[in-house]
């Protein structure tokens, strides 16, 4: 059976606990280990944030939207704005890239979102926004089930 739900909120930074609560609440279902709750949560914080900070330029009359579905063990996260776009995804990707070194951003983000999940998809437009798609398989958190 797949399991769905959507959110949407205003570009503002204090809404990217919002969005990381939220699926983490959605996706107890599966019963994730902590570690695993962990990394979702991470990877929802690291996609939200690029979102507001680099697609939305901190404008906060963007939206962010986030859909995710369960099927089986499966969690698809797809998290979306309709900002500014990347140019060079390729480059975007490398560890330590940057469009904003003067806000100290890390450029770790797609670094993080590629480790913790098992796929991840980014697509891109300049002026149309950007796409990322996060797939993990979770296991049943053993410590729980005895």
């Amino acid at each position: 059976m797949r399991n769905e739900m959507q959110i949407q909120f205003s570009a503002l930074s204090q809404n990217e606990s919002f969005a990381r609560v939220t699926v983490a609440a959605f996706i107890a279902q599966l019963d994730p280990t902590l570690d695993e709750l962990t990394e979702i949560k991470t990877v929802v914080s690291e996609a939200v944030t690029n979102a507001i900070i680099h697609g939305y330029e901190q404008n906060p009359t963007g939206i962010v939207y986030i859909s995710a579905a369960i099927e089986d063990d499966m969690i698809d996260l797809v998290i979306r704005d309709n900002g500014v776009g990347i140019k060079d995804i390729e480059e975007a990707k490398q560890p330590l890239f940057t469009t904003k070194p003067e806000l100290e951003r890390s450029g770790m983000g797609f670094t993080i979102m590629e480790n913790f999940m098992d796929h991840m998809e980014v697509e891109s437009h300049p002026g149309t926004g950007t796409t990322i798609r996060l797939i993990k398989h979770v296991t049943k958190n053993k410590a729980l089930c005895n």
